[in-house]
This record gives C-alpha cells, structure tokens and sequence, in this order.
C-alpha cells in the first residue's frame, strides 16, 4: 500500500512539473554578458523549449537606453526553441542590453534581459 502511494505521489510530481514548465535562457548569440569582435547581424537565444513567436520579443538597447532597430522576430525553422530578431543596423563598438519576453508553447510566459558589448 505505502509502495502504491508513493509511486502515486512521485507520479503526480513528475507530471505537474512537466505542465509547469517554463522557457528559459538557455544560450545567447551574442552570448549573455560576452564580447564580441564585430557588430551581429542578428540576437539568437536559444530556450529551453519551443516558443510562440507571435507573442515572444526581443528588444536591444544601447548603453545610453536608445532603442535599436530590429525587425519582427522569428523562430529558427528547424528548432522553434531558438528565437531570432535580426539587427537592422550596424552596432558601433560600446555596451548593449538585450530584453526578452518569450511565450513558450504551452502559454507560459518568461522575460528577462542580458548585455554584451562590442569591441572597438
């Protein structure tokens, strides 16, 4: 009986935290507080499952809070985990800072945000 229930219960958890999961920041390109050598012709971060693109965005900013412009976002065709918006303009060297919102397949909702900076 006690072995019964305690399968029971681990079944329980293993499915709830299987409903309750989440997208979150796997990996960046440019990566999360790192360097890079030239300006990137897109923000590629990769999720820890697929999201929504429609309702997931991801906006840049430069040190001094400008916005840059990007176009739409998107996700990479062969792993919808992966989510990109291209850069529309060439980034000068200095500090960016990067704000994600991504909605995750099953409608769960994540945001958060990272820098990196470009060399002179």
């Amino acid at each position: 009986m006690k072995r019964a229930l305690l399968l029971t219960a681990s079944l329980s958890f293993a499915l709830s935290s299987a409903a309750m999961a989440h997208a979150v920041l796997v990996k960046a390109v440019p990566p999360v507080g790192g360097t890079v050598s030239a300006s990137p012709t897109d923000i590629k971060i990769t999720f820890s499952e697929g999201v929504e693109p429609r309702f997931s965005k991801i906006a840049v900013t430069s040190a001094d809070g400008h916005p840059v412009e990007t176009g739409a976002a998107g996700v990479d065709p062969s792993n919808h985990a992966i989510l990109i918006v291209p850069l529309k303009t060439t980034l000068q060297p200095g500090s960016y800072k990067v704000n994600w919102h991504a909605v995750s397949v099953d409608t769960h909702a994540t945001q958060g945000n990272f820098s990196f900076t470009v060399k002179p």
